[in-house]
């Protein structure tokens, strides 16, 4: 049986009509009733080296811009939450320097100072993350938790009606930050021969070198203005 801060949750996430609709929110009350400064809904397919995640919706550009640095660098929480199956909470970022060496510094930069991914699934059946960001270190409350596990389940269940959805309603058919950089890797696939995994790994090797996002780099590709076979 749930809990009142569960039953709660839920009363104030009524009826929010479904797809990408439902989605912003959850990700809303994450911050209103969570206490956390930002939070995302991300669908994860396979390993990011495949290019399968999607950032579904983010409630502030810091959530943007640390999903963007995960999958630029291929770790982070929600790379972890998602390939374990199991929450990652970390309360506080700078004592993970040694776990994620690329992630946790970067993140500072972003002024992150805690997070939190919870696996998005239904047993064995893995379909994304819920993530949460906070600009001040420091635990989440056991009830803040237990709301967030609340609000990762509803988001999962968005996910499933997802999938007997029509195609053109679909949420991997809205909402996706990355767009320009999965248009790009088809276009690199074409142009060097190569898989969609090497395709993604050239885009993330030049964002990390030159300091620049992954859609940027996308963006660039798909209007000509970069030819990483003569740069990479």
């Amino acid at each position: 049986m749930a809990d009142s801060g569960s039953e709660r949750l839920l009363a104030l996430l009524g009826d929010s009509g479904g797809g990408l609709e439902v989605v912003r929110r959850i990700c809303e009350l994450c911050v209103t009733e969570l206490a956390v400064s930002g939070a995302g809904v991300s669908v994860m397919g396979g390993p990011l080296t495949e290019g399968s995640q999607v950032l579904l919706h983010a409630t502030d550009e810091v959530g943007v811009k640390l999903e963007d640095l995960q999958l630029t660098v291929g770790e982070g929480p929600s790379v972890d939450a998602y390939n374990s199956g199991g929450p990652v909470i970390v309360p506080d970022l700078e004592l993970e320097h040694r776990r994620w060496p690329v992630f946790a510094p970067g993140a500072a930069e972003f002024g992150v100072a805690a997070v939190c991914s919870l696996p998005l699934q239904v047993g064995a059946a893995r379909f994304g993350v819920l993530n949460l960001h906070r600009t001040t270190s420091g635990p989440l409350t056991g009830q803040q938790l237990s709301g967030a596990f609340t609000l990762a389940e509803a988001a999962t269940v968005a996910l499933l009606a997802d999938v007997e959805a029509p195609g053109s309603t679909r949420l991997l058919g809205q909402g996706d930050v990355h767009n320009a950089v999965h248009q790009a890797t088809g276009v690199l696939t074409v142009q060097l021969g190569v898989s969609v995994r090497d395709a993604l790994l050239r885009i993330r090797a030049h964002a990390y070198a030159h300091q620049l996002t992954l859609n940027e780099v996308g963006r660039r590709i798909v209007g000509h203005e970069l030819h990483l076979q003569t740069e990479e």
